[in-house]
């Protein structure tokens, strides 16, 4: 298979989310689909079926098929306007989870690209409902103002107070996968407070899809984005990656709409390898 590589969400040209980009195909399998990742050394796969302005996507990790991916979503917009005409695009994205408006620009390998990732949901947890994630991420069952945030499937979003508490964090993710399988979540986003200029470090957990961490999650960054927009900031830009060797930085921006906030997340994105 002709599988494009791509770095998504990068830092200052550098880092990134290296992620397998590659045209769908029909005869292709499931358990083939989910065997890309690790053939290609990606934590996830995109699988494109693209027509004109028009593309349908589908996610993949080793553990099976996802309804969306944030960096997926960048790393597809990418390919997909290097295959085009012209500096800027506009893309329809079907996707499992939903139709998103993708806007990319750049050429010659390098582009900027974001995606609406549709209506975000938030609630606060009950009382006690989170304290054995708290307790496999290692910080204290009481850290106050978790918020689980649904976009597609539901994450808990986890503050911080610092950028060292957040690099500081061991968890065990034997312990954190049954917790969130338990609880039917995706995983764990934490973060840390914003700084004046709205910048957070964060790390992204999902063992149950496979995942341990996350180089980069443009999607919780997204419903961090939403979650913010409440207590007056306008978006977020969030810095993930260091622990893993290979620096991402993820923007969203929020703007008031009918139902809640619409959101517009991505980054960079170069693609770095096309074998033939």
């Amino acid at each position: 298979m002709n599988v494009t590589i791509v770095h998504a969400c990068l830092r200052d040209g550098r880092g990134g989310s290296p992620t397998a980009v590659l045209d769908d195909q029909p005869s292709l399998t499931d358990d083939e689909r989910r065997r890309v990742p690790a053939l290609a050394g990606t934590s996830h796969a995109v699988f494109v079926t693209a027509e004109g302005s028009e593309a349908s996507l589908r996610f993949f990790t080793a553990e099976g098929e996802l309804p969306g991916c944030g960096h997926g979503t960048v790393a597809a917009l990418a390919v997909l306007a290097e295959r085009g005409e012209g500096d800027a695009h506009e893309i329809t994205l079907r996707t499992p989870g939903g139709t998103l408006d993708g806007q990319v620009t750049g050429k010659d390998g390098e582009f900027e690209a974001y995606f609406t990732p549709g209506p975000v949901t938030l609630r606060k947890p009950a009382d006690g409902e989170h304290k054995a994630l708290l307790r496999a991420l290692g910080v204290a069952e009481d850290t106050p103002g978790s918020v689980v945030a649904a976009l597609g499937r539901p994450r808990l979003l986890v503050p911080l107070p610092t950028r060292l508490a957040v690099s500081a964090l061991t968890p065990d993710f034997d312990d954190l996968r049954a917790a969130c399988d338990d609880l039917g979540l995706l995983g764990c986003y934490v973060h840390s407070a914003p700084t004046p200029e709205a910048r957070v470090a964060a790390r992204m957990f999902a063992p149950s899809i496979g995942v341990p961490e996350d180089i980069a999650n443009a999607n919780s960054t997204a419903c961090l984005a939403a979650h913010l927009s409440r207590e007056g900031l306008p978006g977020v830009t969030a810095d993930m990656g260091d622990s893993l060797g290979s620096p991402a930085t993820i923007r969203a921006v929020a703007t008031p709409g009918a139902n809640g906030p619409r959101i517009l997340v991505g980054g960079a994105a170069r693609i770095t390898r096309d074998p033939a």
